[in-house]
């Protein structure tokens, strides 16, 4: 079975960068995968990503060797198992508080008598090898989203579960769980608590601590912090963010002397 190349940088102690793919087109899903990322999210929860189209994004980021990881809607075992089968070798689920969910995430995410999981690597078998029933368990991540009050009560227990590889912090629900506005990268001290408190309990438990940035800095800071797996930004959001950068520099900066084609610079507003 082709391995699970974010499982050996890890072991390694290395620090790994993930791309997010919220953009529903195999082609920007394959771009991002040239650009050196360790992984890459393909987004089935808040981007406009379906099901079938995640299918043609797995297989366009398949050549290089760039870790395919889906992020599904939601605690559910059909979207997951179907994620698996398609070729993902890493879950993130979302919203996940308390020990008897992570437990239900585990179970949907590894073959019986460990788990619940249906066997039917439909492509699976094809981008992974012939023995992927054989090895599946010890390759594929489940990565547990912490983002509820709840969740963060609860941390403990949730990163004690048996074969549960670790936790991810959402940022903007994190803070809206917290009574904060929606954000990255975020500085208010409560919030900075809570993050630093997930990357040192992950790490008392022997688990992968990952969060979601949107700057470099950001990131860096968060590898300091003892999270070895960090996402930065999205696809969409890059997008978006460098056509304006340079809309800007054409225009001049923003000083309105762009003549006719000169158009209000709202800011970036694509998540």
């Amino acid at each position: 079975m082709r391995e699970n190349r974010l499982r050996r940088l890890w072991r390694e102690g290395r620090r790994t960068v993930n791309g997010w793919c919220a953009i529903p087109s195999a082609f920007a899903a394959e771009l991002m995968a040239h650009q050196g990322y360790d992984s890459l999210t393909v987004d089935l929860q808040h981007g406009l990503v379906d099901p079938a189209t995640a299918v043609a994004m797995l297989q366009a980021i398949s050549t290089p060797e760039v870790v395919p990881l889906v992020r599904v809607p939601w605690r559910e075992p059909g979207i997951v198992m179907k994620m698996l089968d398609a070729g993902a070798y890493g879950i993130i689920c979302p919203m996940v508080g308390n020990r008897a969910e992570a437990e239900e995430l585990v179970a949907f995410g590894r073959y019986p008598p460990r788990g619940t999981r249906s066997f039917g690597p439909v492509r699976a078998n094809l981008y992974a090898g012939s023995d992927y029933f054989a090895r599946a368990d010890a390759e594929v991540l489940l990565l547990a989203m912490i983002e509820t009050r709840e969740g963060v009560e609860r941390l403990d227990e949730i990163l004690a579960v048996d074969g549960l590889d670790g936790v991810y912090v959402g940022p903007a629900d994190l803070a809206l769980a917290l009574g904060h506005p929606p954000g990255f990268d975020h500085e208010r001290p409560e919030l900075l608590t809570v993050i630093r408190r997930v990357a040192e309990r992950a790490r008392a438990h022997g688990k992968v601590a990952g969060i979601h940035t949107m700057s470099p800095a950001y990131a860096r800071r968060m590898w300091g912090l003892g999270f070895h797996f960090v996402s930065l930004m999205t696809d969409s959001r890059m997008l978006a963010a460098k056509a304006r950068e340079l809309l800007d520099a054409l225009r001049g900066g923003g000083d309105g002397d762009g003549g006719p084609g000169d158009r209000g610079r709202g800011s970036c507003r694509t998540w």
